[in-house]
């Protein structure tokens, strides 16, 4: 790692740019066969990219490369990638989260197809789906693969078409063992491409494909596929293991050809010992199984309380809601009532206003009247005159008064509706971001749980295969030693008929050479079929005890086989109530997605009331407008009225002292 980070530090200096701290951090952990270089969440620079894609060609200090949520762009995932072309001890490679489009795909196919190290792939939150030539590309590197074991594609935008590229891609793949599509867009079609494929390729032992509308009946026929290939992968796995250990046996009958019968019963001793070893072994990992089930019955029991708390929590922010829609309805009804008072106060000005106006008309009416009787009156005229301006000036006043204190109201209903906006739109908010980090929350503690749960039946599944591989090997031992048992009494019976044929070889050579030795021929006979007894009562006390070791091996089948089904029940049922609570949780999302779409609506309706108070306080200054413009021509009438009157009383006036200033009567009479 040391000699890495140093080169790294010479390559930014070399390309005129200072290295990142965080990944000299990083680089100055210790390294080993298991090291990996976690650079995740940190944002990469095109120098820093650049670096590393010419350090890991060859063999590089760390086994894992984690590069997710860095931001990559297009032509650094490039430089990245066509370094990782040629490394040979980089195992495990992550790139999630950083959006990688034409240019990322085509690279990834690439290394596909010239990488023969890489063992784990994880590209989830990418955008590889969106761009068919570039995913075309990336399907064509990993069907020309024979590496990969694990792919994570999820999240990626892969439609139907990139489904049947992948299909084809599987069909051509001969080591993939684990494929993750998850939430993507395949649809009917790609899941019936997905399937078809899966009839030629026999490496794949997991897909997961929820969250892609795929139908029912296909995902069914997709895992009795998967289980089909784990079937005969296990079946191919255990018919290895006989072979080898048929060889094995073999090898070891070849080399104890020249033992002893008394050996062969000291190995069936120890045989028994390891029998008995093994059933307390297996017995001990039965209760170890056990106790694991129980842990995930604790486990299951927890997520269900966990469920129930979700439920109130969901019913309390739906009763939340239900206020607010009814604080809502309360603000409308007082709405409609503002606006129905205003209304009937502009009805009562326009009355007030147009009897002031018929009253006013009447005056004016009744002083031209007066003033065409009555040209002697102009005291009282001009009286009148001032009590009329006294009463125009206080209706001026009156309607400044009124529209001030329009102005006032409209502009407090203004302010209140605002502050009312306002309040709901920050408890709106709240509501939102509440309910935001409560889904938030749920989500990260579902998947870890799935991922713990996940984990446990993997480790179930392990501890499942190495106990069939020990039952394999059990077998195994148990039809050796038989064949062990079957060919030592065929030797046994051979041995003692060839010892029969030569004694009775020699006994007709010496009855027919010595006659004389009948009496020690016959002792002869006696003493060789008294071995021939021994031997048979030695054969027939093997074969019973070889019979007693199928009983043995039959009886420890039968509660393999007893064990094994309790266990694929225990596991059928932890997946029934995993896919239980995953329905529960798409429940959920589909109310919280109506909830939004509620609140949607409340703030549609919200912005429509806003725009009708402000369309009738719009009505509302075109009336005051017009009004005022009524006043101001009413003022020009009085005005021009009031000129008429002072001309008139001044011809009265002047004509008032042209008779005053003229001759008195008797004058005049003298002078007719």
């Amino acid at each position: 790692m040391e000699r890495f980070r140093r080169e790294y530090a010479r390559l930014c200096a070399a390309a005129g740019a200072a290295p990142q701290e965080a990944v000299l951090r990083r680089l100055r952990e210790p390294g080993g066969a298991r090291a990996r270089l976690d650079l995740t969440a940190q944002s990469l620079s095109l120098q820093t990219c650049g670096a590393l894609g010419r350090l890991l060609p060859g063999a590089a200090p760390f086994a894992a490369l984690l590069l997710g949520d860095c931001g990559l762009s297009e032509e650094g995932v490039k430089l990245l990638l066509h370094g990782l072309c040629s490394n040979t001890t980089v195992k495990s490679l992550d790139l999630k989260g950083n959006n990688l489009r034409t240019v990322g795909a085509e690279a990834l196919g690439k290394l596909l197809r010239q990488n023969k190290s890489i063992r784990s792939l994880t590209l989830e939150w990418n955008s590889l789906g969106m761009w068919e030539e570039g995913f075309s590309y990336f399907c064509q590197g990993l069907g020309a693969n024979n590496f990969l074991q694990r792919l994570d594609l999820r999240n990626n935008q892969i439609n139907h078409q990139g489904a049947g590229e992948l299909a084809v891609a599987l069909t051509q793949n001969a080591s993939l063992q684990e494929l993750d599509l998850r939430w993507n867009n395949i649809g009917l079609l790609g899941g019936r491409a997905l399937l078809n494929c899966l009839h030629r390729n026999k490496s794949l032992k997991r897909l997961e494909l929820a969250g892609n509308n795929v139908p029912g009946d296909i995902l069914k026929a997709v895992e009795q596929a998967l289980d089909h290939n784990q079937d005969r992968e296990a079946i191919l796995s255990k018919a290895q293991n006989q072979v080898y250990i048929l060889n094995k046996e073999v090898l070891n009958l070849k080399d104890e050809k020249n033992k002893q019968f008394l050996d062969f019963m000291d190995t069936v001793d120890k045989q028994k010992e390891e029998k008995a070893k093994s059933e307390r072994v297996s017995a001990a990992r039965v209760s170890q199984l056990q106790e694991a089930l129980d842990e995930q019955h604790s486990i299951m029991n927890s997520l269900k309380a966990k469920l129930q708390m979700t439920e109130a929590a969901l019913a309390l922010s739906e009763q939340k809601v239900h206020n607010l829609g009814e604080l809502l309805n309360a603000m409308k009804q007082e709405q409609t009532s503002v606006a129905e008072c205003h209304f009937r106060e502009l009805q009562q000005q326009k009355q007030e206003s147009a009897d002031r106006e018929g009253k006013l008309l009447h005056d004016l009416s009744a002083a031209s009247e007066k003033n065409l009787l009555l040209r002697n009156q102009v005291d009282e005229l001009e009286r009148k005159c001032k009590v009329q301006q006294d009463q125009l000036f206080q209706v001026k006043q009156d309607l400044a008064t009124t529209t001030a204190e329009l102005k006032l109201r409209a502009v407090q209903a203004e302010e209140r509706l605002e502050m009312e906006k306002r309040r709901f739109k920050q408890s709106l908010e709240d509501m939102e971001s509440l309910r935001v980090k409560e889904v938030d929350h749920m989500t990260q503690h579902i998947e870890a749980s799935e991922r713990s749960m996940q984990d446990r039946i993997q480790r179930l599944e392990t501890i499942r295969i190495s106990l069939e591989e020990e039952l394999s090997q059990v077998k195994a031992a148990a039809l050796a030693e038989r064949g062990q048992a079957e060919e030592e009494l065929l030797k046994a019976r051979s041995q003692a008929r060839l010892e029969e044929q030569q004694r009775l070889e020699h006994l007709e050579e010496k009855l027919r050479l010595m006659t004389e030795s009948r009496d020690e021929a016959q002792n002869c006979c006696l003493k060789q079929k008294e071995m021939v007894a021994e031997a048979q009562a030695r054969a027939k006390q093997l074969s019973l005890h070889a019979d007693g070791l199928r009983r043995r091996v039959e009886e420890l089948q039968q509660d393999l086989n007893s064990k094994e089904e309790e266990k694929v029940t225990e596991v059928n049922k932890v997946k029934v109530e995993l896919q239980e609570q995953i329905g529960h949780l798409e429940a959920e999302r589909t109310a919280q997605d109506g909830l939004r779409e509620k609140i949607a609506a409340l703030e549609r309706q919200l912005k429509a009331l806003s725009n009708n108070h402000r369309e009738a306080l719009l009505d509302k200054e075109g009336e005051v407008s017009l009004l005022l413009e009524k006043l101001r021509m009413k003022e020009a009438e009085i005005s021009r009225v009031r000129e008429e009157e002072a001309q008139r009383a001044s011809f009265l006036q002047n004509a008032i002292m042209a008779y005053v200033q003229g001759p008195p009567f008797g004058t005049h009479s003298s002078r007719k």
